[in-house]
């Protein structure tokens, strides 16, 4: 995998490097090789038109890269599948991330290896996978790299089970019914900026110290690291919500997800009724 970085830029936080581009061949030298390599893992068929399999990141020791909702500190990841052909959709699966805190900054994610399990839909069932994909990626260590890959693969028809994407497959996130949810509320106030969200969710606290991530339906929608409390078995979460353009918006509550991390554990929380 050969990756071309151009200038250095400074941001508040780290020093990012653009990237001018990159493409499947042999790496060159440079002060950022050997940082991350991507493969994908063909995997296997499942029932009806869906194909299970996925994407491999291979992090340099001391780098780390992002989950999907990266923290203050992090970058986002994106896909862009468009190129790909007999593909109706694909659906990352996150295996749970880490937390790490630097600068006094919070972001999310992985260092070291990380299988990214892919479910994909396909149109035709006797046709072949074509996957081909633009991936935008964050790594960082002392400094910041959004990194861009381009990837492709012929999915094979049949193929075979994959161990490390079934184990990524198991380490997700558990369901509300596995965590013993019992209700999520949601209770939102105009802020100076935007709006203030207050999410309270009754369930037995889980291993560790609890950390967690809120998310929006829109991107658009910038959300702070939120403050929790507990007390028994109801954790309060409170959090600002501000449009990227600092306008009015209309939150959709059924579009919010709540993400608890624990010690190696994490709960997945979708939409919450008016508190």
């Amino acid at each position: 995998m050969k990756i071309k970085f151009s200038h250095l830029v400074r941001s508040t936080c780290c020093v990012f490097a653009v990237v001018a581009s990159a493409q499947l061949g042999h790496a060159q030298s440079g002060p950022f090789d050997n940082v991350l390599s991507v493969d994908v893992l063909p995997g296997w068929r499942a029932e009806g038109a869906e194909h299970i399999a996925g994407l491999r990141l291979r992090l340099a020791p001391g780098w780390k890269t992002y989950w999907r909702a990266p923290g203050d500190a992090g970058i986002p990841p994106h896909f862009d599948w468009s190129g790909s052909g007999n593909v109706k959709a694909v659906a990352p699966h996150w295996p749970v991330p880490e937390i790490f805190n630097q600068n006094g900054m919070r972001s999310i994610g992985y260092d070291g290896d990380v299988v990214i399990p892919l479910r994909i839909t396909r149109h035709d069932l006797s046709d072949p996978i074509r996957l081909k994909a633009e991936v935008s990626l964050g790594v960082c260590e002392e400094i910041c790299i959004p990194v861009q890959v381009s990837i492709s693969a012929t999915l094979p028809a049949h193929g075979g089970s994959d161990a490390s994407i079934a184990g990524a497959l198991r380490d997700r996130p558990i369901s509300e019914t596995e965590a013993r949810v019992e209700a999520v509320t949601c209770t939102v106030a105009p802020s100076r900026d935007g709006i203030s969200l207050t999410m309270t969710v009754t369930m037995p606290p889980i291993s560790g110290r609890e950390a967690a991530a809120i998310e929006t339906s829109d991107p658009s929608v910038w959300v702070a690291e939120p403050d929790l409390q507990r007390i028994g078995n109801q954790l309060t979460a409170t959090t600002d919500l501000v449009r990227n353009d600092a306008q009015p918006f209309a939150l959709d509550r059924s579009g919010i997800r709540m993400t608890i991390f624990g010690d190696g554990q994490a709960v997945d929380i979708k939409g919450c009724s008016a508190g």
